[in-house]
């Protein structure tokens, strides 16, 4: 299947320079292994094992905070490679009729939500009721509604809401984040984001309304929904949008192929972005100033982030996002780290109310105005 995350990881790397990018992961997270890290080490059960759910597991070889320790799947032959693969004991072993019962198993500390996103807003409950963390894959929900249900289970159980934005990580990504805060681009005047591929398998989940939530929009798009506020720094207050769509009988109603839209933020400043499934090549990122400008291509896959900005060529290392990230949780979760760019439900709910917003722009044909 020529899924989103194919096309990322072809987009960001070829094939022997990921298996370089794996390795050197794999190495620093041994090389971390050697200071004898003392702290909690965040046990972690992945629901959802396809695609995804298995780069995460595979990058989790490498941290030394977060560990794999168990798996909530339907398909009892995954289970089984799982267990294999990773030593995942049988007492950590679920599906999707009897995980509240993970409620009683003190070895687990977190679930990673990983399946299609219309299923999100109720296994993250069951979790939080069950009175595990989550992490929960982005788009958080299908709309801000389920995003604030999903918030409001977790505060109730007391348990922490993190959603799996990699990129919040990305050493290249924060050293942008750093330029601009520091006032090297000037006064922020515009972003642009370019998030595309082309679509494969019509019957996959992804072109599903009811598991997808929409099209392009609720899955590559969400990266210059999101990027465009950390970039810029700043919240949108206003939407316009345009959709496009060319094939109505692979993208039926509902399921979006490709959708323009545009912010406006406080300061004056404004973002052109675009999300579509019908065109290849598209993962760019630029950000423009009056002193200076910053430019990622690739600016969200998988392998090694590329970006130049009016000072030079963004230098900083290449890592495995997945690695980083779930270490990275552990702190937050564990010792109440807070992250330069916020990753919990809160922050997922300002992208899913952008989300309502530009589909309701998109539909009326008129600017949306938002407060997040």
């Amino acid at each position: 299947m020529n899924s989103r995350r194919d096309f990322l990881q072809k987009l960001g790397v070829s094939a022997l320079a990921l298996r370089l990018a794996a390795f050197s992961g794999r190495a620093y997270g041994k090389d971390r292994d050697d200071t004898a890290f003392d702290g909690p080490v965040l046990r972690v059960a992945i629901m959802g094992l396809g695609s995804y759910g298995t780069r995460v597991a595979e990058a989790m070889q490498a941290c030394t905070k977060a560990k794999l320790v168990g798996v909530i799947s339907g398909t009892p032959s995954k289970i089984k490679n799982w267990q294999s693969k990773y030593g995942i004991p049988e007492k950590n072993c679920y599906n999707y009729e009897n995980f509240d019962e993970i409620k009683s198993n003190p070895d687990i500390d977190a679930v990673y939500v990983i399946t299609p996103n219309g299923l999100h807003h109720d296994e993250v409950i069951r979790v939080a009721k069950a009175g595990k963390h989550v992490i929960c894959e982005k788009p958080m929900a299908l709309n801000a509604k389920e995003g604030h249900e999903m918030i409001d289970a977790c505060e109730k159980a007391n348990v922490k809401l993190l959603v799996g934005y990699r990129m919040h990580f990305e050493p290249k990504t924060l050293e942008v984040i750093r330029l601009r805060k520091a006032g090297d681009f000037g006064k922020i005047l515009f972003f642009q984001g370019l998030c595309g591929f082309t679509i494969g398998d019509p019957n996959q989940w992804r072109l599903n309304k009811q598991l997808a939530g929409g099209g392009s929009l609720m899955d590559i798009g969400i990266y210059a929904i999101n990027g465009s506020r950390y970039m810029t720094g700043e919240d949108p207050v206003w939407v316009t949008a345009q959709e496009t769509k060319t094939d109505p009988v692979k993208f039926k109603e509902g399921v979006d192929e490709t959708i323009q839209f545009q912010f406006g933020f406080p300061s004056g400043a404004t973002a052109s972005c675009l999300s579509t499934y019908t065109m290849n090549d598209l993962d760019r990122f630029f950000l423009d100033g009056e002193k200076g400008f910053a430019e990622m291509q690739p600016s969200t896959g998988y392998g090694p982030i590329m970006g130049r900005t009016s000072f030079g060529e963004l230098t900083q290392p290449v890592t495995v996002h997945q690695t980083v990230q779930m270490d990275e949780m552990s702190d937050i979760i564990f010792k109440g780290k807070q992250p330069v760019v916020p990753i919990d439900g809160y922050e997922a709910l300002k992208d899913l109310k952008l989300i309502d917003a530009i589909y309701l722009a998109a539909k009326t044909g008129e600017k949306v105005e938002v407060k997040l």
